[in-house]
């Protein structure tokens, strides 16, 4: 959890918190949960996005729905000469690659993945295995996700 710290307020945590819930809400809005006027409002959010405290906005998409049915962890094992801003390029460059995440262990990275079926996931990982320096991958597949949290816990 993330506390005050002396560039956030009790305040900057809140709106925070209700951006995450919905990035949508207007600055009437979200004045109404912290206690401020908009004008208020706007100028905060603006600090916090300029200070980096908010990175973007996004709308979150159902995978399932679009199809994208199986989603997967692979650890990633690469070669000791590998080119680590190459190789997270390539990864990165695909579309069913998520996340991209460099790691302690065996492995040097995990990649969350989405994919259409198994047929599809295996060409995914003939792709990725195909990326210069990379040694091998390790697959889990996700069954179901009981949890997810969506976001940072933020309290003030």
């Amino acid at each position: 959890m993330i506390l005050a710290t002396d560039e956030l307020d009790e305040l900057d945590l809140k709106l925070l918190q209700a951006l995450q819930r919905n990035a949508r809400s207007t600055f009437a809005e979200l004045g109404a949960v912290v206690g401020l006027k908009p004008p208020a409002v706007h100028d905060r959010v603006k600090r916090l996005e300029n200070k980096g405290y908010l990175r973007g906005y996004a709308a979150l998409l159902d995978g399932k729905r679009l199809g994208l049915e199986l989603t997967a962890f692979i650890s990633c094992f690469t070669s000791p000469e590998t080119s680590y801003d190459s190789f997270t390029e390539a990864v990165s460059a695909l579309p069913e690659v998520l996340e991209v995440h460099s790691v302690a262990g065996e492995e040097s990275f995990i990649c969350k993945v989405m994919t259409r079926s198994t047929p599809h996931l295996d060409e995914l990982l003939t792709k990725l295995k195909s990326i210069p320096g990379m040694a091998r991958t390790k697959t889990t597949i996700v069954l179901s996700t009981p949890f997810e949290r969506g976001g940072i816990a933020v309290t003030p």
